[in-house]
């Protein structure tokens, strides 16, 4: 995908933008290759397949919520800034929270932030267990893109979510992760409103979007250590 295909793609999201948006991604994108360079961020760096996989990948969670109704954010596993840094981009409206464990990419979400001057952006330096014990109930969408098995994200990811809020999965084929995935949101209080799977080119680059609405809030004696977690992940029985 060139940069015009990825503009007309994105105005066919019907996302608006602007010179100055335009200008925001094309330095995101050489400063990620310059970065990328010294630091290992991404496998991923030929211009048009960064304007694909990454940049109009992270957009299309615009098919299945409407961020113009959306304040907070948290990028679970945010790792360059995917989805987080692009959304935060083309939506500016938005507090966005990017959290990541790996020490190397946090400290380039830092850098790239301060690098396109974006306002209301926090970076976390942590693993999402940990932080979400002083955080749960306190955002109106998590997202995580390409994030571990559904069961298992989801356990990790709708504590945080405030009630009657979303949490949107972004992944490839769920369709071995659904069952249990679709148990383990149910337990956790949370609803499945809509699902879209879609490709981003061609069969090999498949996605799926899935909007989860959580019913109530989490009480704080029901969060398991992460190490129950992923030995003992949520799921449907026989």
């Amino acid at each position: 995908m060139n940069k015009n295909e990825f503009w007309q793609a994105v105005a066919n999201l019907n996302i608006t933008f602007d010179e100055h948006q335009q200008e925001l991604l094309d330095l995101y994108f050489k400063e990620l290759i310059a970065y990328n360079e010294k630091v290992n961020l991404t496998a991923i760096t030929k211009e048009e397949d960064v304007y694909l996989k990454h940049f109009y990948d992270s957009l299309t969670i615009i098919k299945i919520i409407d961020l113009n109704k959306i304040t907070t954010v948290l990028d679970i596993g945010s790792g360059a800034g995917f989805p987080g840094i692009v959304l935060k981009i083309f939506f500016p409206h938005l507090k966005v929270t990017l959290i990541d464990s790996n020490n190397k990419k946090t400290t380039f979400l830092e850098y790239i932030k301060d690098k396109l001057q974006l306002t209301d952006v926090m970076v976390i330096h942590d693993r999402v267990e940990n932080y979400s014990i002083n955080n749960l109930n306190s955002f109106d969408l998590v997202t995580a893109r390409a994030v571990t098995q559904l069961n298992i994200l989801a356990e990790l990811a709708l504590p945080l979510v405030k009630e009657e809020k979303y949490f949107v999965t972004m992944k490839g084929d769920i369709s071995r992760e659904i069952v249990d995935g679709e148990y383990a949101i149910k337990f956790l209080g949370g609803k499945i409103l809509n699902s879209k799977t879609f490709f981003l080119k061609d069969e090999a680059n498949q996605r799926t979007l899935l909007l989860v609405t959580k019913e109530k809030k989490t009480n704080p004696t029901s969060i398991r250590p992460y190490e129950k977690i992923v030995k003992k992940p949520l799921q449907k029985r026989s």
